[in-house]
């Protein structure tokens, strides 16, 4: 599964997903165009097809480089409905969580808080490894979003939640499969 194609049709993005608007490095006429091009709507607490959202995204990517899509992952944890986290591992494991809430499904949100029920549909978020002792995590995205995104993401997650004076770093493991090279997941390797 490559980036930027959405598993299945019916799938929306939560508004708060469109940091794109904020991009200081878009001019507004770009900004105003790539909105229009793909029907998004900016409202707050809109929602926008999700396969329109990751189109937007791959023309960033391809018109003005991939540190944007970065960049828009990292504006997101600001935006974006979260569950309560108390520490590094908690705020892991909670992107998938966070990923699901800020979903919908033929107009159902992904994840119910009050229940707990998941829907499937877009992939996961998945915490493979919490190793406190020697201060490193794997996480494995398996979602329609580009890499470049999902690094800034978790980075803002880690570091929000890292432990007080330790050095963070984020990288994506290319020794193994990578959606850029066609794979279906990516893996990040966190240190701090």
């Amino acid at each position: 599964m490559a980036e930027y194609k959405t598993f299945e049709s019916g799938i929306e993005a939560g508004g708060n997903e469109l940091p794109i608007v904020a991009l200081g490095t878009l001019s507004k006429q770009r900004k105003k165009e790539i909105i229009d091009k793909y029907g998004l709507n900016t409202q707050e607490g809109a929602w926008n097809d999700l396969q329109s959202l990751l189109d937007a995204m791959k023309e960033i990517a391809d018109t003005i480089g991939e540190m944007n899509l970065f960049m828009i992952g990292k504006e997101l944890m600001e935006g974006a409905k979260f569950p309560p986290m108390d520490g590094l591992e908690s705020a892991l494991k909670s992107i998938d969580i966070a990923y699901h809430m800020n979903h919908r499904k033929n107009g159902k949100p992904m994840f119910d808080p009050n229940t707990g029920q998941m829907t499937e549909g877009i992939g996961h978020y998945e915490l493979v490894r919490f190793d406190d002792a020697n201060q490193e995590a794997l996480l494995v995205c398996h979602t329609p979003y580009p890499s470049k995104f999902e690094e800034g993401l978790i980075v803002q997650v880690a570091r929000k939640f890292k432990p007080e004076g330790s050095f963070l770093k984020v990288q994506l493991d290319t020794t193994k499969e990578t959606r850029r090279e066609g794979g279906e997941r990516c893996t990040f390797r966190i240190t701090w």
